[in-house]
């Protein structure tokens, strides 16, 4: 009955969407082929496994939170994205960070990382994602302690992170050959002074260099694709950050790199719904993490929010979609882990459905006119059209839970799987 309900609803929306200009089938064929890549730290509170029960963090990150349940082996966190992924409409990819590796209870130092450290995350995965996004580990290491990495003045220390660099570039090619899909790489460093620096030039300099020497090797780019993000600050690296926004920028445009866009990696008036235009100007492809900033970068689950459905009309309205690789970042260790998966996952596929609803060529059209009070009227009356139908039939169509039921899995998982840990 409930079924029924949906399709007859559904059907209503659909000639109501027609009337607008809009195919809602079309729509639902082409929100299938955009995948999500759901990050794999949040289950875990990025703990990783390259020793025995997790690493600390460190490096401009922190987990707070100590919801029971998590994740301390490389099978448990593997089980709970299985589960998250069943209640997600869609296939999608998963992103794993370099510390994730299966190393069989033998330590392997991140410069010594190879793609067979992840060849059981690859087998794992098949049949079951779209492919997978890898990233390089620059924080929790004793070679990261004092808050530089690929800018250090030490050459041997940067030289340690360019080997950890180069590595995972191939761990990203043997991922993407494997799946079929470009696997991005994305490096993100937590090099930065908590006090104000004399010299602000250098380090730029010498990331730079260190970032050249990383990217020296030509990658096929249907294989592998490389990214930089940059940060406004970290916690203990308040006063200078070396991978500004504006560095990683240049650097990107100049060397032709993706630039990854973090959502809480800018000041808290910056939108990066406003940068994606002007990225996809220069930059050949964009990445994107999003997450929900509360007091800058808290890494909140991403919520249904005025931010979020105005970076999926961006992506949508770009007509790049196939240019722009969507990922999560957000960790949160106070509530269930693998609600906080669902949750963000779902809100971020409703709001590219929320924007592929929009007879975006009709609003152009009256924009190209200069009849802004039409445009305004248009944007107003979009607000209560009927979505949440398309997207409850889609949920449907997808086998998975419609509206909120999906919390009754994630609660029966965990009495019976989560709270045994």
């Amino acid at each position: 009955m409930v079924h029924q309900t949906i399709e007859q609803i559904y059907a209503v929306a659909k000639e109501r969407y027609a009337a607008i200009g809009v195919d809602t089938d079309a729509v639902l064929e082409k929100l299938k082929t955009v995948p999500v890549s759901m990050h794999c730290w949040q289950g875990d509170d990025v703990g990783g496994f390259e020793h025995v029960g997790g690493s600390e963090l460190s490096g401009g990150i922190q987990a707070t939170g100590h919801y029971p349940g998590k994740a301390r082996t490389i099978d448990q966190l593997r089980a709970d994205i299985e589960k998250a992924m069943s209640l997600i409409p869609g296939t999608h990819r998963l992103n794993l960070h370099a510390c994730y590796l299966d190393n069989g209870g033998v330590f392997v130092e991140r410069n010594e990382i190879r793609p067979e450290h992840f060849q059981s995350w690859i087998d794992w995965g098949k049949g079951k994602l779209n492919g997978m996004d890898f990233n390089p580990t620059y924080f929790s290491h004793d070679k990261a302690a004092d808050g530089f990495t690929l800018s250090h003045p030490d050459k041997g220390i940067r030289d340690f992170w360019i080997e950890h660099g180069i590595a995972c570039r191939k761990i990203g090619a043997e991922m993407g050959k494997q799946f079929g899909t470009a696997t991005v790489t994305n490096v993100w460093i937590p090099d930065s002074y908590k006090d104000t620096p004399v010299d602000r030039v250098s380090p730029r300099q010498r990331l730079a260099d260190s970032l050249d020497t990383i990217f020296a090797e030509d990658i096929d780019p249907t294989l592998h694709l490389d990214a930089v993000e940059s940060k406004l600050f970290g916690i203990g690296g308040e006063s200078y950050t070396v991978g500004s926004h504006e560095f990683y920028m240049g650097y990107a445009v100049s060397r032709q790199k993706l630039l990854c866009l973090d959502a809480g990696h800018f000041h808290p008036t910056e939108m990066i719904s406003e940068k994606i235009s002007s990225v996809m100007m220069f930059c050949p492809e964009l990445l994107l993490h999003v997450s929900r900033p509360v007091r800058w970068d808290s890494d909140h689950v991403v919520c249904f929010d005025d931010e979020l459905c105005q970076i999926a009309k961006e992506l949508v309205r770009s007509g790049q979609l196939e240019k722009i690789h969507i990922g999560l970042d957000f960790f949160d260790a106070s509530i269930n882990r693998v609600a906080a998966w669902v949750i963000g996952t779902r809100n971020m596929v409703k709001a590219l459905l929320f924007a592929m609803l929009e007879p975006t060529e009709r609003l152009r059209a009256v924009e190209l006119e200069m009849d802004f009070t039409q445009r305004l009227v248009m944007f107003e009356e979009l607000k209560s059209m009927p979505w949440t139908a398309v997207w409850d039939y889609y949920c449907l169509a997808q086998g998975v839970p419609t509206g909120a039921t999906w919390f009754d899995d994630v609660k029966q998982y965990e009495k019976d799987v989560l709270s045994k840990r």
